[in-house]
């Protein structure tokens, strides 16, 4: 899958801690991941709601739609199945974000 850049990975004030949120996406996918394993419904929707939060204030404005369907599918007690889709959605989004900016070709 291609890399998703943040729209804030070039600005010299916000370009260190974009690359910190990049920094924790594994541990953030992992939490997803385990959340869904433990069928701990409630934390999982917590930390999708989270990951849509600050995916937006970090400039990766693609992964916050991606969040917000398995906050709102868990929220409306949507079958197990869509919310394991929603999950793989979600981590696959999450595993293409990337600091800094797109390479120049």
């Amino acid at each position: 899958m291609e890399p998703l850049y943040s729209t804030l990975g070039g600005d010299p004030d916000l370009g260190d801690l974009v690359s910190l949120f990049v920094d924790e996406m594994a541990d953030r996918v992992a939490n997803i991941v385990d959340l869904l394993d433990m069928r701990d419904w409630e934390g999982l929707r917590r930390a999708a709601h989270q990951i849509k939060g600050a995916a937006g204030s970090y400039g990766f404005d693609a992964i916050s739609p991606c969040a917000g369907k398995l906050e709102f599918a868990i929220r409306d007690d949507e079958p197990e199945e869509y919310i394991r889709l929603a999950v793989e959605e979600l981590v696959a989004m999450c595993n293409r974000a990337r600091a800094g900016t797109p390479p120049v070709s």
